[in-house]
């Protein structure tokens, strides 16, 4: 299974209260998403600030990409939604 991320730009979305992203699997999108929740947690973004949870994204992103890329793979690359328990306690940054 190839997994790729493209370098397009994640897009808040209000409905769950999560940043959006997309991976490509063997060529095919798959959406993605992590959790505002987990970005305040473990990538230092704060609370409602639209701002502030993208740019969390981008600096966490190697990070978020390796942990989504572990599910698609355990799940056969089906949509994928990280939270907040995904990433290890204790470690904030990217």
């Amino acid at each position: 299974m190839e997994i790729r991320f493209p370098p397009n730009a994640p897009a808040y979305r209000d409905s769950n209260l999560t940043v959006v992203f997309s991976a490509l699997v063997d060529g095919e999108p798959v959406p993605c998403a992590i959790s505002v929740e987990a970005l305040e947690d473990h990538f230092g973004a704060y609370s409602e600030d639209l701002e502030g949870w993208l740019r969390a994204f981008d600096v966490g992103r190697p990070r978020i990409e390796a942990v989504a890329r572990e599910h698609l793979q355990i799940s056969n690359g089906t949509p994928v939604l990280l939270k907040s328990g995904h990433f290890p306690p204790g470690q904030v940054g990217g």
